[in-house]
């Protein structure tokens, strides 16, 4: 949970909110999908080392009984950071039963990122955008609902799960446009600006409402609340020029959403 804190300030609450097993479950799948976000973005590694790595992981986790990828990593421990470095262990906190999922879906993330990698993060129109959205985030979305089901049952949509995600990962998008663009990663469709692109995370974020509208009271819906609202805050926020939410702004919004 510590980790957890340092590297995410809008994903610590809702995680920490949630029931045991549930709660282990998500924060080793978030904490791996870090792990990986954090060799594709790096920017001193080249971009053959990061493919060699990811696909390092994706064989790994392939094969979910015997999770070891220290071997592949420690070379590199100078430079990659602690999230990286303790992969394994954040694999190891998911509960038994749980694991083919999450497992499942960072083997899928870090094949897909490494091809990212591979094609210099190409993206043209707007099916681009929705493969790479994908590929980093609405699957994220589909994970969690996959875990909403081996919990405790709950049913959810698999497609707005999906834009949930992508939703999300369009604010960052978003917020982030000054540093991709500086390290030279544009992931804005040709003839985008941020009219275009604060457009397609609206609609996504949309279909995220509904699908949150549609979950059944318990752990998936308290969970899914919060980072919705913080991104619809985020989204308000970037349209009348601003770029992050203030600490205070944050607790104001998790409180009301909790009430």
């Amino acid at each position: 949970m510590t980790m957890l804190k340092k590297t995410s300030r809008t994903f610590y609450i809702p995680i920490s909110y949630l029931d045991l097993g549930l709660r282990e479950a998500v924060t080793s799948a978030y904490l791996c999908m870090r792990a990986i976000d954090e060799i594709e973005d790096h920017d001193e590694l080249t971009d053959q080392l990061k493919v060699e790595l990811l696909l390092g992981i994706h064989e790994t986790f392939q094969s979910p009984h015997s999770i070891e990828t220290k071997k592949l990593l420690s070379p590199y421990g100078a430079v990659l950071p602690e999230v990286t470095m303790q992969l394994d262990e954040w694999a190891l906190l998911c509960p038994a039963s749980g694991a083919p999922i999450v497992y499942h879906y960072i083997a899928k993330m870090s094949l897909q990122m490494a091809e990212w990698v591979q094609n210099g993060w190409n993206i043209h129109t707007e099916e681009d955008l929705d493969r790479y959205t994908y590929s980093v985030a609405g699957m994220v979305g589909e994970m969690l609902s996959e875990l909403w089901l081996w919990h405790d049952g709950t049913q959810s949509d698999l497609t707005k799960a999906i834009a949930f995600g992508r939703g999300l990962q369009s604010v960052n998008i978003l917020r982030n446009r000054v540093e991709d663009l500086k390290r030279g990663v544009d992931f804005f469709p040709d003839g985008w600006g941020f009219k275009e692109m604060q457009q397609y995370t609206r609609r996504n974020l949309q279909l995220a409402d509904s699908y949150v509208a549609d979950l059944k009271e318990g752990p998936a819906l308290k969970f899914c609340k919060v980072p919705l609202a913080l991104a619809h805050a985020t989204v308000n926020l970037i349209a009348v020029g601003g770029n992050k939410l203030t600490r205070d702004a944050v607790l104001k919004i998790v409180s009301r959403v909790n009430e």
